[in-house]
């Protein structure tokens, strides 16, 4: 049975959010539109990043809301506005902070469009009772206040940040979420473990060792263990080395005169003994 296609749009809250799905009802949208939603977290403003098309229902998050409308140049201002709100929100809240001595550190905050609520963001290395901290805030800006507490990674996304390759960092042009990462990721690469060189602006290790890890798994896979014996066109010797992006084997052999010879060959001419086994390497969390 076919799935049944839905009309839909695609809209960001934040230039390096997550898309979400919405109903145009009979409206035409481009990207770049600004429109006004019901969300979970209130009325929001958004903008169009993907235009009027056609998904299957099973890509849809039910129920499939609709949008509210599109923006009016009054809804422009009245965001603007709220965004200009900010630094004197995350001032006032770490003056606030300070006061109670918290351990915790202002990342952002934002008014939700219709300024009913302020959602602040904020780190800290545990839990924090911030109840007090809420009625400070709530008094002073006479609005319903959130504190959401967010992790290193949510932190770089929210403020951006140059990587190690010169580029904008990964989660704040595309990545919408978090894939594990994990050390064996670059053992298995063969990077350096030196937490300076594979780690990223937030601390944690590099998104983008995972890219290309599936490739690098599956050849691991297939290459003969250091130290055991591999079969060569010139006969059978030691395996000292290996290349996975080449994929070739560097193997010692002894030569009719007695002498010792390190010579290179493609992976597909070898014949291997002994293969690599994958769970030899401890999967750690960084």
């Amino acid at each position: 049975m076919a799935e049944k296609s839905i009309t839909v749009i695609g809209v960001k809250f934040r230039e390096t959010g997550k898309t979400y799905y919405f109903s145009p009802k009979d409206e035409t949208f481009k990207e770049g539109d600004g429109v006004i939603c019901e969300t979970a977290r209130g009325v929001e403003y958004g903008r169009v990043c993907q235009e009027n098309k056609q998904v299957d229902e099973s890509e849809i998050v039910s129920p499939l809301k609709e949008v509210v409308r599109k923006a009016t140049a009054e809804d422009d201002k009245k965001q603007e506005e709220n965004l200009s709100k900010r630094k004197e929100i995350m001032k006032t809240t770490m003056q606030k902070v300070a006061d109670r001595n918290l351990e915790m550190k202002i990342v952002d905050a934002e008014y939700t469009f219709d300024k009913q609520k302020i959602i602040i963001y904020f780190t800290a290395n545990g839990r924090v009772d911030f109840r007090d901290l809420v009625k400070d805030l709530a008094s002073a800006f006479r609005v319903r206040i959130e504190l959401r507490q967010i992790y290193e990674r949510d932190e770089i996304k929210l403020q951006g940040a140059l990587a190690a390759c010169g580029r904008p960092c990964c989660c704040t042009t595309y990545l919408h979420d978090f894939d594990k990462v994990t050390i064996k990721m670059a053992k298995i690469q063969g990077l350096s473990l030196n937490p300076q060189k594979i780690s990223g602006c937030c601390g944690k290790l590099m998104c983008c060792l995972k890219y290309e890890n599936d490739y690098y798994q599956k050849t691991y896979s297939e290459m003969p263990k250091v130290g055991s014996n591999a079969k060569t066109p010139d006969g059978e010797g030691v395996v000292t080395a290996n290349d996975i992006l080449r994929r070739e084997v560097a193997v010692r052999i002894t030569t009719e005169d007695g002498g010792v010879e390190v010579k290179t060959y493609p992976l597909a001419k070898i014949f291997a003994k002994v293969k690599q086994n994958e769970k030899e390497i401890p999967d750690e969390d960084k």
